[in-house]
């Protein structure tokens, strides 16, 4: 095959899979030859060849077939030289450094994806059947552990373990950046690493029914039951995507059922309960709630606070001797509580800018660096919700807060929420006044110069403003 062909199998595939799958993935790639039934292509990256090899091997080799050309293996190889041009690469067949093979088995139709570098270590191994590729930082050591979190950590590091199936299924839900895809990942990396041989099949949910989809289309249904209920641990991530999808919905339930008899592992992840999941079949849902359904609920700030100071650990090497002044992560974990993944890519983004202009990470370049991050993490909190919250803090009835009393014990709670008022919301001093009592604005003001000065000379008065923010931001 010359590269006219090529072009012409590549006008295809763009029909097949769209124009925006043609120009991230089949595009890229740099048709290198064919030899001993093997395609051999140049790729940008090795995660390039990994993903085509994962999503779209079986079309391309389709496809060569279509045109008359016995291909059972798809190779995908990294070029040596970022720069270096095509016709150069070209004389040099050989394998490189990293390479991603994909076969296609003559009789049973199945694919295996391996890994081919020189040297491998448990981690590397690959026998799985159409599996995703595992995040390298996704690991139960990076994964930092919280009151929010410790019952799914347990409950995945005991799955982990291998042995006898205890939880099947087990199910992690909860909400965007809470680490449902990093304990996913942490999962298979260590039962991997205990069982080179397992066969452990993670995927998506999204990857599920376009395999499923696809083996409809091309008569190949005895290949995809036969593969999908012959693993030893079937991982499924976000498997709310198949709601309302009923062919593929039976399809999983046959499939969960079969694996479930031969007492094979099912990890589950999703975005809600599974009762909760619209357009889910009730009996699915009672699929999932048969065995061990746990939340990861939203952070706290101490669990942020960890998060941030881990982070921080592991960039000390990338950014040796960058200066990053006390409170900043504090600063951070108070303001951004919504997103693990907003708050690590803050902090990423504040060191990177800090690094190229030469300065300390302090307040003010945090501020001007993370200013769009913090508008958009900003929780509107309410007057009403200040003066409940604080007069709860106290111990105090909200009608004495607000209320005409001057008593001491009154005073400072009610200075106290003046202040707050003035620091997270946007009302005006007049508008404060008038929720207190109708107080004029002097009133006001003053309460929040007595609270400021307060702050710089009295340690409990720092903590009580501390607390009371972190209160309000959850």
């Amino acid at each position: 095959m010359n590269d006219d062909q090529w072009g012409k199998l590549r006008q295809r595939l763009l029909k097949t899979v769209g124009q925006n799958n043609y120009t991230t993935w089949i595009e890229p790639l740099e048709f290198n030859g064919l030899k001993d039934e093997v395609a051999m292509f140049h790729v940008p990256t090795n995660f390039t060849g990994n993903y085509v090899g994962q999503n779209f091997s079986d079309l391309i080799l389709y496809e060569f077939k279509a045109a008359g050309h016995e291909v059972k293996r798809l190779l995908f190889q990294v070029a040596r030289k970022s720069g270096e041009p095509r016709a150069a690469r070209r004389a040099e067949p050989g394998p490189e450094p990293v390479a991603v093979a994909v076969d296609a088995a003559k009789h049973s139709g199945q694919r295996v994806m391996r890994a081919q570098p020189e040297a491998r270590t448990a981690d590397d191994t690959v026998t799985e059947l159409y599996t995703a590729p595992l995040d390298p930082r996704f690991s139960f050591d990076t994964f930092v552990v919280g009151k929010p979190n410790e019952l799914a950590h347990a409950a995945a590091r005991r799955v982990s373990e291998g042995g006898p199936v205890t939880f099947n299924p087990l199910v992690l839900y909860g909400g965007v950046g809470l680490g449902k895809t990093h304990l996913m990942h942490a999962i298979a990396r260590e039962m991997r690493s205990r069982n080179p041989k397992a066969n452990i099949l993670y995927l998506s949910a999204e990857q599920f029914m376009y395999r499923f989809v696809q083996a409809l289309r091309e008569k190949k249904m005895l290949d995809f039951k036969q593969m999908f209920r012959s693993v030893d641990v079937l991982m499924v991530d976000d498997v709310q995507f198949i709601a309302g999808k009923d062919s593929t919905q039976e399809e999983f339930f046959h499939t969960f059922n079969a694996l479930v008899d031969q007492h094979k592992q099912i990890i589950i992840s999703a975005d809600r309960a599974p009762g909760e999941i619209k357009d889910l079949e009730e009996r699915v849902q009672s699929r999932l709630q048969c065995g061990l359904v746990v939340d990861l609920h939203p952070t706290d700030y101490e669990l942020r606070l960890g998060i941030l100071q881990s982070k921080v650990q592991q960039y000390r090497n990338t950014y040796p001797g960058l200066q990053i002044a006390d409170g900043i992560l504090e600063f951070l974990a108070a303001r951004i509580s919504t997103n693990v993944r907003v708050l690590e890519g803050a902090l990423t983004r504040l060191f990177a800018f800090a690094s190229l202009v030469g300065r300390e990470i302090d307040m003010e370049l945090t501020q001007d660096c993370l200013a769009d991050v913090l508008r958009a993490s900003e929780r509107k909190v309410t007057v009403e919700e200040i003066q409940r919250k604080v007069s709860e803090y106290y111990t105090i009835r909200l009608s004495d807060m607000i209320g005409p009393k001057r008593l001491r014990s009154y005073a400072r709670p009610r200075q106290v929420a003046m202040y707050l008022c003035k620091q997270l919301t946007t009302r005006s001093l007049p508008e404060i006044g008038r929720r207190f009592g109708g107080r004029d604005h002097t009133t006001v003001m003053h309460g929040v110069r007595r609270i400021e000065e307060l702050k710089e000379s009295d340690s409990q008065m720092a903590e009580d403003i501390e607390n009371l923010r972190r209160q309000l931001d959850e």
